[in-house]
């Protein structure tokens, strides 16, 4: 393999990176040397460091002026930094000689400093190279890396001599997410000696909640013990029996002490939040033995007086131990006897830095749903039927790829985490649209649409209803990859608000049934958009949603059959239960179109129950420990919707599971 320099390796690294555009700008024509062919005509891009990902700037030049520009701001934090990209765009249309001559300096109006900064440097460096001061960087697009290389890749060769500094510790913890900050505040507890890295500049966020099976709470409301027999029936059921029954042992028998160490970290960082588990009827789905769906109480809720990972990063700090911020991972280190003794990541200043693991390494880094190459190549289904990512940005699977590099097994099939919420306008097909920049998005720009798993009618752009709308959130989608475009709509009346209370849908779903009122006002804003559409007729709706002709002909059609089957109390077309059948007559008559939203991904590097990565023989190898959504064997075809906050439960058990090993706590 040939030597891969920091350039060579960054424009690889981020050849499969999700981006949004933030905002195309054209410019009339802005002259900084007043006549003079100081530029070499042409498109220039650079990308800096910001606060949660790479910002990307992309200037075009004629020879006497800049005449477009383009910020790419889609992985900084919604509302500041995502935000700011666009501001900063606009000021640069402002650009004189002055500013130019040493640097570019932008007006600082939001706290998006990060971000702010990261634009300055890459415009900076667009300028130096249309004037030919610096070479120009080359980034493959990520449609010709899905096109032109396999996902993989190959290793970086790194040369000893570019080592700029060696670390050591006893447990190294890559990724600042929901899985290494869990597992690192565990290992500060008990006063090992632990680092975390993290490729962002601050932790990832983390939901609230969590699935742990017959933890002390639950218990002590009155609930019975889960049928745990009852429960791996269901995982075997829904992973059509691929899954790993021993890696699935791990989350039901010690997720419970998982809750209880973090029940310990609340009352002593939060002692006034407080832990709602999910138990009795609410947490089950109505007339689950004649559906056939068994929903197991695992749910636990907790109160917003401090973010998890918060919590987390103050244990983890307040112990000595550290996170180094903007430190990604570029490759594990092996010795001669196969066992990883650590890994090479950049730094900040993107110097090659050595760290020396003595107990083992922990990979925590996320799926891949924010690489296109990955999900084009690995899930061409669950790719085709999403039209939302609400994924966190750093996803790219990083992780992933450098265990694969090393000999470790990965799952063989996809199983992405798929909501049916991203809801988009009339004409939008799922599956990746191109950017004038070249770079691959999901269309939708909104994320998680509640409303879009509740069980109304669902038709295609034929206007034919296709499936039994009532299921876990990716059943939906999945069904629509038969359907035009990939994409469906979803139609209901007035009578929203009470068909939801006896629908009763579970999980987050349950916000809708929680607030109709916030769903409807939810709604309207996406009318405003041109992705939502009321009316006070059936034949208006059809209209406004683009059915014309025939296919309006059979969505008036499809919609008098489904009030005749809703009279009947009986979905003779396709079973649907009667209790979530519902009448489309009383006007408002309200309708969008959907797809997928895509959260994560969970097809990862297999692992046995104790957290250890397999090779592809089968065997464990030592030192390298794998959790949450770059983990595999767990989830297999899709994500078993039926066990709210199993991923998160099962990211943090199996985290703290790997640092019990790795310290010689068990065997």
């Amino acid at each position: 393999m040939k030597e891969v320099s920091r350039r060579s390796f960054l424009k690889g690294a981020l050849a499969g990176t999700a981006a949004v555009t933030a905002g195309s700008l054209g410019l009339s024509g802005i002259a900084l040397a007043e006549g003079k062919a100081v530029y070499t005509p042409g498109t220039y891009s650079a990308i800096e460091k910001g606060a949660m990902s790479n910002v990307k700037v992309t200037m075009t030049f004629s020879e006497t002026a800049i005449t477009d520009v383009v910020v790419d701001s889609s992985g900084e934090t919604a509302g500041i930094g995502l935000e700011e990209g666009d501001r900063l765009a606009e000021l640069l249309k402002s650009l004189q000689d002055s500013l130019v001559e040493d640097g570019i300096t932008l007006d600082a109006k939001t706290g998006a400093t990060l971000t702010r900064t990261a634009v300055e440097k890459a415009a900076y460096k667009c300028v130096q190279q249309a004037r030919g001061e610096i070479p120009v960087e080359v980034f493959e697009t990520a449609e010709e890396g899905a096109e032109n290389a396999s996902w993989l890749g190959e290793a970086p060769e790194i040369d000893e001599s570019e080592i700029a500094e060696t670390l050591s510790t006893d447990f190294l913890i890559v990724g600042a997410g929901n899985g290494g900050m869990a597992g690192a505040a565990y290992a500060s507890s008990k006063g090992y000696k632990v680092t975390v890295i993290e490729k962002g500049t601050g932790h990832a966020r983390t939901r609230h909640w969590y699935g742990a099976i017959d933890s002390e709470d639950v218990l002590a409301t009155g609930e019975k013990p889960v049928d745990r027999a009852a429960l791996r029936r269901e995982l075997k059921r829904y992973a059509s029996g691929k899954t790993n029954m021993n890696a699935f042992n791990t989350w039901i028998n010690e997720s419970a002490d998982m809750d209880k160490f973090v029940k310990e970290c609340y009352a002593k960082y939060a002692p006034e939040a407080t832990m709602t588990p999910t138990v009795g009827d609410e947490a089950i789905w109505p007339e689950a033995e004649a559906s056939g769906f068994y929903f197991p109480v695992c749910e636990h809720t907790w109160s917003r007086e401090i973010d998890r990972n918060d919590m987390f990063q103050k244990m983890i700090e307040e112990s000595g131990n550290q996170i180094l911020f903007g430190t990604p991972l570029v490759k594990l280190e092996q010795n001669e006897e196969g066992r990883v003794t650590g890994v090479i990541a950049q730094n900040e200043e993107g110097k090659y830095i050595r760290i020396v693991a003595a107990n083992g390494v922990l990979l925590a880094t996320g799926g891949y749903p924010c690489n296109p190459q990955m999900m084009e190549q690995l899930d061409p289904l669950g790719t085709a039927v999403t039209t939302s990512n609400v994924a966190w940005p750093s996803d790219t699977g990083d992780g992933i790829k450098a265990a694969r590099w090393i000999g470790a097994a990965m799952q063989a099939e996809a199983a992405p985490m798929l909501f049916d919420r991203g809801i988009v306008a009339p004409g939008i097909d799922g599956g990746y649209k191109v950017t004038g920049t070249g770079d691959k998005v999901f269309p939708a720009t909104e994320g998680q649409f509640n409303l879009g798993s509740q069980p109304f009618l669902k038709v295609n752009r034929d206007g034919r209803r296709f499936t039994d709308e009532s299921g876990t959130y990716d059943m939906m989608p999945y069904a629509a990859y038969n359907q035009p475009g990939h994409v469906y709509a979803s139609i209901f009346d007035a009578g929203m608000p009470d068909d939801v209370q006896r629908f009763h849908t579970l999980g987050c779903s349950a916000q809708t049934r929680a607030n109709p009122e916030a769903q409807l006002k939810r709604f309207d804003e996406q009318v405003e958009k041109g992705n939502a559409f009321k009316a006070d007729t059936l034949e208006e709706l059809a209209d406004k949603m683009g059915f014309a002709g025939e296919a309006k002909e059979t969505f008036l059609a499809t919609v008098a059959r489904y009030n005749e089957l809703y009279d009947n109390q009986e979905d003779v077309d396709f079973g649907k239960q009667a209790y979530r059948l519902s009448e489309i007559r009383k006007a408002t008559f309200y309708g969008f179109w959907i797809g997928a939203c895509i959260l994560t991904t969970l097809q990862g590097i297999l692992v046995n129950e104790k957290a250890q990565a397999l090779s592809e023989d089968g065997k464990p190898i030592d030192g390298l420990f794998v959790t949450g959504d770059c983990s595999g064997g767990f989830f297999v075809n899709n994500y078993p919707c039926l066990m709210p906050g199993i991923a998160m439960g099962r990211t943090m058990t199996f985290a703290i599971k790997a640092v019990k090993v790795a310290m010689g706590e068990e065997a």
